[in-house]
């Protein structure tokens, strides 16, 4: 109840007054049965923005922080996102990948959206970094298709440190439903997850046209501040 009365009612009006995002291929999600929007991460914004501009409720797989911090704000937040139906992920420890998956699964078995950031992470340069497998994992498993989806501008409103967003027009853009059936059976097939995966990552770099680092963004964060700090690269 209350993940609408914030869509409709709260936030999803102000976000769309504030941003006026200018919106793409909405047409391409799914009007029912279980999809999974797979898009890439750029600010802290990216979490309300595109879901509020979907009709259909989607589901994010957030980090577990968000709901373990201390003090009243942790509560404030950890109870928020309880309440917009995110589910809390531990991305620590070896099995993490495999819980993630596991309650990825459960939300495309109730045939619902699953939203997903196959960084694992936000950019924190504003290019684009290698996707992780388990949302081909994922999409060969459950056998749903996958949307790609490209943030455009929400870097520039809100890059990692700024707390407050600028007040900016940004756009959204879904590209059309990438089919991967063909692939049913080998979602154990280390080359067959890593080519879906790449599929996914191409489609969403020809949303965005960011710069691609075949990398895996928390691998080049550790390396330290000696990484050039890019904005993403505008289409059209």
């Amino acid at each position: 109840m209350f993940y609408y009365l914030l869509k409709y009612v709260i936030l999803g009006p102000l976000l769309r007054l504030s941003f006026r995002p200018r919106i793409e291929g909405l047409e391409h999600i799914p009007a029912e049965g279980a999809a999974i929007v797979a898009g890439n991460h750029l600010s802290f914004s990216d979490h309300f923005l595109m879901p509020a501009i979907i009709k259909r409720r989607i589901t994010f797989l957030a980090k577990a922080e968000y709901f373990t911090g201390p003090g009243l704000k942790g509560k404030l937040t950890a109870a928020f996102f309880h309440s917009a139906g995110q589910i809390p992920v531990d991305r620590s420890g070896k099995d993490a990948g495999q819980a993630a998956i596991r309650e990825g699964l459960g939300v495309l078995a109730k045939g619902e959206l699953l939203g997903i950031y196959p960084e694992g992470t936000r950019s924190h340069d504003g290019r684009l970094y290698k996707g992780k497998v388990g949302v081909a994992v994922m999409a060969i498993r459950a056998g749903v298709p996958v949307v790609p989806c490209a943030m455009v501008g929400t870097f520039e409103i809100q890059p990692p440190g700024k707390v407050v967003p600028r007040i900016k027009r940004v756009s959204i853009r879904f590209g059309e439903p990438l089919d991967f059936s063909r692939y049913a059976g080998l979602e154990d097939q280390k080359a067959a997850i890593r080519a879906v995966t790449d599929e996914i990552m191409y489609a969403i770099l020809g949303l965005s046209g960011q710069e691609y680092v075949d990398e895996y963004a928390a691998k080049v964060k550790a390396a330290g501040p000696d990484q050039p700090k890019k904005f993403p690269r505008r289409r059209g």
